[in-house]
């Protein structure tokens, strides 16, 4: 899954490990201070739906930018140039305003504690569990990924065994998510976001400095890899060869549209902090507030990776030497001066468990109310589903330690982790999208419609591809070939099923399909929530607009 080589480890003295230690000792704090606040099963799950959005916002696009992100999209950087980009601005910041402006008013306004319960309302209890346990099992999976990846770097950093790295990190992401919760989580998402900045801006500055500048890092690259590298378009028709292994059509459709939307509207490691929102125009904003850092997270995360190629100019071209996920560490190496390093040590770490933690709280919630709850222990006290949650909490933590070894083939951590989208987040996507804009919808045609999708990603994955039946050029061109399967084949089945069988009445459907509305949808706005600069529909038109003007640079 990541291999980092040999020679990274870092001159770390008692500056930088100081520097760790308070970080540690501020995340417990945090957890202390959110146990407050925690006194029944909805504190401890959405924070008792009492978070600003400017809160749940930060902690939206943290929850993202975990080391995987970090670690995978730099690789991404040195490996594909500058169309790495697109898993922003069109993978990213369009799904992010669709949610925030069509999807969460159905999320928030029907009060559900997750998105699996989302579909029990809208296709009832078959479709409901098969979703909640494919989502439990891709959070673990990919809590499991954060995990490792943070114990083979810190080995190659600092030197330390991987089984202490595993024990440390679980530990503290463990107690402050137990004792303090989702607001625990959230608030330390918000301090991660920093402490994340901090760690790459001035490795981003530095590294050009280091390599000229961006005229040096262009003209540099250029000449070793032509033109084409540093453009996000060029090479793009269908039937050209460029680095990415993918046509313009598999990136709009495969990424921009299917995997984009699958991910952003239904993964509910998102979602959840939206819906601890205080309010419903929080709620509606959250994700639209995101979108903003989120357009400019290449520039600290894809950029290093292409200074990285330019300082290290053998990355990636031997299997001994080293590989394109030792983009940032190499950087780390080699620029950054005791206290700094510390830093960005601490940044990762951070990251690391921002990741981790993001997946952990979503899993708990899940676990706990849409498996145990649900169909296991019913009507118990709520106190019991408290300790309940607590409890899966330190089991989920224990399950994603061993599970990231599933990944072990992958030499690029997002091909691993966009693998899994494409499996468990688009067959979501089109139950949901068909469900929510189509009233004749079936509660089978959303059962038979996510399993069938799945299916087919995984067919086409495992054998299609790894079989060579069919030839694409890499592991990113075949997620995003899988997801246009899963995609088509589980829209053909919901709507060959919805045909066959009975509509569920139409007054059962308000609130959850397109054109109706619930009581929780009709709620006023807060005060000051009615300002010009808080309209949803400006901030999610004026990201959409930022991240279009972002591709002109990278476009010729």
């Amino acid at each position: 899954m990541i291999t980092l080589a040999e020679g990274l480890r870092l001159p770390t003295n008692g500056l930088d490990y100081t520097i760790l230690a308070l970080y540690f000792i501020v995340v417990l704090g945090i957890g202390f201070a959110a146990k407050r606040s925690v006194r029944t099963s909805l504190d401890f799950f959405l924070s008792g739906r009492s978070l600003p959005a400017w809160v749940t916002g930060l902690a939206f696009v943290a929850a993202n930018l975990g080391a995987t992100e970090i670690l995978g999209m730099a690789a991404n950087g040195a490996q594909y140039g500058a169309y790495t980009v697109h898993w922003y601005w069109i993978g990213a910041i369009p799904a992010m305003v669709f949610l925030g402006l069509v999807m969460m008013p159905f999320y928030y306004g029907s009060k559900v504690r997750s998105v699996p319960e989302f579909l029990l309302h809208r296709f009832g209890p078959s479709s409901h569990l098969l979703s909640s346990i494919i989502f439990a099992v891709s959070s673990v999976l990919i809590a499991g990924v954060n995990l490792y990846a943070m114990a083979i770097v810190l080995q190659a950093l600092l030197g330390w065994p991987q089984w202490v790295a595993i024990v440390v990190a679980g530990f503290f992401v463990l107690a402050y998510i137990t004792i303090g919760g989702l607001t625990s989580a959230i608030y330390n998402e918000v301090l991660q976001f920093f402490v994340i900045l901090a760690a790459l801006i001035p490795l981003t500055v530095v590294g050009l400095k280091r390599v000229g500048g961006w005229d040096g890092l262009t003209h540099s690259l250029n000449s070793s890899h032509g033109d084409a590298f540093l453009t996000a378009w060029k090479g793009t028709g269908i039937g050209e060869g460029n680095p990415l292994g993918a046509n313009w059509l598999t990136i709009v459709l495969g990424l921009g549209f299917v995997m984009s939307f699958g991910y952003w509207t239904t993964n509910f490691a998102e979602v959840q902090r939206a819906l601890s929102a205080k309010n419903l125009s929080a709620a509606k904003r959250t994700p639209l507030i995101a979108a903003f850092p989120k357009i400019f997270i290449p520039m600290v995360v894809v950029v290093p990776g292409l200074i990285a190629l330019v300082m290290e100019p053998t990355l990636g071209k031997s299997k001994d030497g080293l590989q394109y996920n030792d983009a940032i560490p190499v950087l780390m190496r080699d620029l950054l001066p005791n206290g700094v390093l510390g830093i960005a040590v601490t940044g990762l770490l951070a990251a690391f468990m921002a990741g981790m933690a993001a997946n952990v709280s979503s899993f708990n919630t899940v676990f706990t109310n849409d498996i145990w709850a649900a169909y296991l222990k019913k009507g118990r006290e709520d106190a019991y589903y408290l300790k309940t949650g607590r409890v899966v909490t330190a089991v989920g933590v224990l399950i994603g330690m061993g599970t990231a070894f599933i990944a072990s083939s992958f030499s690029n951590i997002m091909n691993y982790l966009q693998t899994l989208f494409s499996f468990f987040n688009v067959p979501l996507f089109v139950v949901f999208i068909i469900g929510m804009f189509w009233k004749r919808t079936s509660a089978a045609a959303g059962f038979w419609g996510l399993l069938s999708g799945t299916a087919a990603a995984m067919v086409n994955y495992f054998w299609f591809y790894k079989q060579g039946i069919i030839a694409i050029p890499s592991d990113q061109g075949a997620n995003f070939v899988s997801s246009i399967v899963a995609f088509v084949v589980g829209a053909l089945v919901m709507v060959v099923v919805t045909l066959a069988t009975k509509p569920r009445p139409a007054e059962s459907l308000a609130g959850l399909v397109y054109g109706t509305r619930s009581p929780g949808m009709e709620e006023l706005p807060a005060e000051g929530d009615d300002a010009w600069y808080r309209k949803p529909a400006l901030l999610g038109w004026g990201a959409v607009v930022l991240a279009a003007v972002c591709y002109i640079p990278f476009s010729f």
